[in-house]
């Protein structure tokens, strides 16, 4: 038997990859994908969403909904942390930028397709155990750090790829300077408590941004240090 056949979750993931698969097809005419890579798919079924969650809340971890985390944050529901996974095209030799740890599960996502992820997290509690449970899980291609995410991680740039899992007012110029050209960033935009879109950008070879909205969503905020909306 698998370690995942043990731990007693098995059957709940794949009902959850069969949900995902579901929306996915359900969802094709705005996103442009009747399914998803076998690799992400494969990544989702690996990583212990259980392990994430808050001690309580495992009998609910596989669950294609979200789920609170504390500190007004949550860990997003499985279809959109698989359908963003997905449109970054990762490769096995990427770099990765991931603004909002969160709990770390969408890092741990990121970790199985890419060769780096790097993480920031503004707030400090949470990116603090996130860090530690990445360490404890064993994604040793997982550097996270507390910080102010929309300033990206200049020390580690550029990036092959740019994901952010809290919604900006605008897009934010650091992430953009910091992608390589053919680099993807995936990101929801619009107001707290208003209209989100999902978008998906490619930095061109001169440098331009392609963009195109994929999805209505609802995310929380990206936030300064003050809890402001960035």
């Amino acid at each position: 038997m698998t370690a995942h056949a043990q731990d007693g979750f098995e059957s709940a993931r794949g009902r959850l990859l069969a949900d995902i698969a579901q929306l996915t097809r359900e969802t094709r005419l705005e996103t442009g994908r009747a399914a998803l890579s076998e690799q992400t798919m494969a990544a989702m079924r690996t990583v212990p969403r259980h392990r994430f969650v808050v001690p309580g809340d495992e009998r609910y971890a596989y669950d294609n909904r979200p789920l609170p985390i504390g500190h007004g944050q949550t860990i997003s529901q499985p279809f959109i942390v698989a359908l963003m996974t997905d449109f970054l095209e990762l490769k096995p030799t990427d770099k990765v930028l991931e603004i909002g740890t969160g709990c770390g599960y969408q890092a741990a996502v990121l970790s199985e397709l890419a060769r780096e992820v790097y993480s920031i997290e503004i707030v400090e509690p949470l990116g603090r155990e996130a860090a530690q449970r990445l360490k404890t899980l064993g994604y040793r291609n997982v550097v996270a750090k507390v910080g102010d995410g929309y300033q990206g991680w200049v020390e580690h740039a550029p990036f092959d790829a740019i994901m952010v899992t809290a919604a900006a007012r605008d897009v934010p110029q650091p992430l953009v300077d910091q992608l390589k050209p053919g680099g993807r960033l995936v990101i929801p935009v619009g107001s707290q408590g208003g209209a989100q879109t999902l978008y998906v950008m490619e930095k061109q070879p001169d440098g331009k941004v392609v963009q195109r909205a994929v999805l209505a969503v609802r995310f929380v905020p990206l936030t300064d240090g003050r809890g402001r909306q960035q």
